[in-house]
């Protein structure tokens, strides 16, 4: 790894840091410098500003954030069991410690910019990489019925997102009979109520 190379990793992961800890807006470039023993001038050799930097940084976390292989539909396996599978991959993805931590510090920042936000909106992390080609395909096979392919998969995500990543973001206590299974259950019963082929139930 060239040099270079080295002290941009070395300024996203103090950056890393100290917006997790104290957030973007109270962190100046002068303490990322200061954090990640480079000058304040390398630092904005690599990142021309903070929202540079703190794009930078959420790609970085991203790349970390253990994501399960895509699952494709198939006829040979119940389409229950399938959507079990899928919504179990991204209750666990949604409550990993390195996808809270990208939350936490990208939330504030979110608030007061509508680029970012519309920038993470479109990046798709977790089942939304694959999920409406799985119910297309699923309608291909006439086991679905959606008109609305983009919204019914944003519905079954967050229905999750409601229940086991939300809470956990803003500190709320968990409610300890709405246990993971039981949303991820819950989660999958209410799509297929909604939008399973009435003779396939």
């Amino acid at each position: 790894m060239k040099l270079s190379e080295k002290k941009r990793l070395q300024i996203i992961h103090a950056a890393e840091h100290l917006f997790a800890e104290q957030g973007a807006q109270q962190t100046s470039m002068d303490l990322v410098a200061q954090t990640a023993e480079v000058s304040k001038r390398t630092v904005y050799n690599h990142f021309d500003s903070k929202e540079a930097l703190l794009y930078a940084v959420i790609e970085n976390m991203l790349s970390q954030v253990t994501q399960d292989q895509e699952l494709v539909y198939t006829n040979d396996k119940p389409m229950r069991d399938q959507l079990i599978d899928i919504a179990k991959s991204e209750a666990d993805m949604l409550t990993s410690a390195p996808f809270l931590r990208i939350a936490r510090v990208a939330f504030l920042e979110l608030l007061q910019n509508p680029d970012m936000a519309a920038h993470l909106n479109n990046t798709k992390v977790g089942c939304m990489r694959y999920f409406e080609t799985f119910i297309d395909h699923a309608i291909t096979a006439k086991q679905l019925e959606v008109d609305d392919i983009t919204f019914a998969a944003k519905q079954f995500v967050f229905q999750l997102k409601s229940f086991i990543f939300y809470p956990r973001l803003y500190g709320f206590e968990l409610d300890a009979h709405i246990t993971q299974d039981k949303v991820v259950e819950e989660t999958v019963d209410m799509f297929l109520a909604r939008y399973q082929v009435k003779s396939e139930r």
